[in-house]
């Protein structure tokens, strides 16, 4: 009896949410028919073949959560259309764990409640506390059975839904367009940025107007879909021969069309003479594709300019859908770290302040996507070397070698049965150098110092442990601590040298957005390409296009972190 009941409810629920009006939001006005406009046809095309992620929830648990969760009308709504668009398949998980979009939405949900707690519907301390143990997982298996999994889908697509509503003013984010944020099913590349390019909207609202990063892309979606619907651009011919200024070759006038249809160099000069010209192209081109730019054509250069239209296309798209998780510029301080580009970027509101060079983790060590408030400055830091270090490099060279503890001026501070708890001294070999910056995060990641500076001389600078290693530590510290005039730089010069840890607390944290971009567009407006240090272009080109490039990058998706 209990169950039919329950059943009688849910079917109640469905009608009355998709018939009657509540007094909660503009689109609770919406009656009958007109609401029913306003929800997605389901999408048959979409199968477990052709889908983003293979799990799918059942809709009658969609419709217990509505009733459960007492969800209001227009909500409910948009959640029926987000599921129907999507044929019902999860939008944050697939069965191997959290999606990128799942994290990304979250470091801008995180990002966004830490700075306002009045907004009580994404203060969810419980989701909150489910979602750090599931992103801080390194093995993470989901089924469409287990419930508290679905119920943590379907409550991050309710808060997903809360938050483009509340934040944005009202047209720039439609609703078809917030149900493809997170992708749907393999597309053509091209048909897809097409749709994206040609897409008119009455009001003259765009995503992009409000997100600027985002449309320089897309400004950059629309050149390089010409540049693929025209054929592409030639492959250059792999040489023994080093070329130079002013000599002559057929691979010249080659290297010469390839340049002038990606826009490094002026078109008109068919010749195969090495000019000028064609070296400032070759830097054009070094410069934003991560090379030293030297004006040399070695052979990894050939086979950068050998990545086909297409790939370079799929490229834009998935990057663009990162910025679609991009947290609104701040009016105060922020830092931005974007790992595959090797660069930190400091900002004042829209001004930038600064940029510096960094290490990052290495393959195995990722560092982690995030978002964190950077509180603390400790000069003269212990490093309390992690367990897996511990275990893995420290215990085999002290096993050949009882002096090791001595001679990297480490010290065991507490015995746990048979692996000790060791921490490395402050001092000259420190590995994390003389300062260190913390924003504290599940991932006990922090930006440091490092004496082995020789890194950042290099043009690839993954090689830590997942931390991240500035070049100018002091010129970070002299920075943050500029608005507390008790801190010279005397006397932060003073404190990094001498010997003795301190921790010095900010007056006013600043956010800290840890990112992964593979392509962007400059300050100056010039568009750039990075490495997939960590593989993540691979596979998600795998899951969203229906032929997708075969991109180069690390092999093993990893959610192991970095303690150094």
């Amino acid at each position: 009896m209990k169950r039919i009941f329950l059943y009688l409810m849910l079917v109640s629920g469905i009608f009355t949410a998709c018939g009657q009006a509540s007094k909660n939001g503009s689109d609770d006005q919406e009656q009958g028919e007109e609401a029913k406009k306003n929800i997605s046809s389901r999408d048959l095309s979409i199968t477990p073949a052709t889908a983003y992620t293979d799990i799918f929830v059942d809709s009658m648990a969609l419709e217990q959560y509505l009733a459960t969760r007492q969800v209001s009308d227009s909500v409910a709504r948009r959640m029926r259309s987000f599921y129907n668009a999507r044929n019902y398949q999860f939008a944050w998980f697939s069965s191997d764990g959290l999606t990128e979009q799942a994290r990304g939405f979250w470091n801008l949900h995180d990002y966004h409640r830490k700075a306002s707690d009045a907004d009580t519907i994404l203060n969810d301390k419980e989701l909150s506390k489910r979602m750090n143990r599931l992103i801080a997982a390194e093995d993470l298996s989901v089924s469409a059975k287990d419930a508290q999994m679905v119920n943590t889908e379907l409550t991050l697509t309710q808060h997903f839904i809360h938050y483009m509503r509340t934040q944005y003013e009202d047209g720039y984010i439609k609703r078809k367009e917030m149900e493809r944020f997170v992708p749907r099913k393999k597309e053509d590349a091209a048909y897809l940025a097409d749709s994206l390019l040609n897409k008119k909207h009455k009001d003259g609202k765009y995503f992009e107007d409000v997100h600027k990063n985002y449309g320089l892309l897309k400004d950059q979606l629309g050149k390089y879909l010409q540049i693929v619907k025209s054929g592409g651009w030639p492959m250059v011919p792999a040489t023994d021969k080093k070329l130079k200024p002013g000599q002559s070759s057929p691979a010249i006038a080659i290297l010469k069309k390839r340049l002038q249809i990606s826009g490094d160099m002026p078109a008109g000069d068919t010749s195969a003479v090495f000019t000028d010209t064609l070296n400032m192209g070759i830097r054009n081109f070094q410069a934003r594709h991560g090379f030293k730019e030297d004006g040399l054509i070695s052979a990894a250069l050939i086979k950068e300019m050998n990545v086909p239209a297409e790939a370079r296309l799929q490229l834009l798209l998935i990057n663009m859908g990162r910025m679609r998780w991009l947290p609104p510029q701040p009016s105060g301080n922020l830092i931005l770290v974007n790992i595959p580009e090797f660069v930190l970027h400091a900002y004042e509101g829209a001004k930038k302040a600064f940029d510096m060079v960094v290490v990052v983790g290495k393959e195995g060590h990722n560092t982690t996507t995030f978002t964190g408030d950077l509180n603390q400055v400790v000069f003269s830091p212990h490093w309390n070397v992690p367990e897996s270090i511990v275990k893995n490099e420290i215990m085999p060279k002290l096993a050949s070698n009882p002096g090791y503890l001595e001679s990297q001026n480490m010290e065991i501070v507490d015995q746990n049965g048979n692996l000790p708890t060791i921490r490395q001294k402050p001092g000259e070999g420190n590995a994390l150098g003389k300062v260190k910056f913390l924003f504290p995060n599940s991932f006990d990641i922090y930006f440091h110092d490092t004496p082995s500076k020789s890194l950042f001389e290099r043009s690839k600078r993954a090689f830590s442990h997942g931390c991240i290693r500035l070049a100018e530590p002091e010129k970070m510290a002299n920075y943050l601590l500029r608005n507390q005039p008790e801190w010279t730089p005397e006397r932060i010069n003073e404190a990094m040298n001498n010997g003795e840890e301190k921790f010095v607390k900010l007056k006013d944290p600043v956010p800290v957005v840890i990112t992964y971009y593979t392509a962007w567009v400059d300050d100056g407006g010039r568009l750039h390409f990075a490495e997939d240090i960590y593989g993540h272009d691979r596979r998600i080109a795998a899951k969203m296009f229906s032929s997708p490039a075969q991109f180069k990058g690390a092999g093993k998706d990893s959610a192991a972190v970095a303690k150094r």
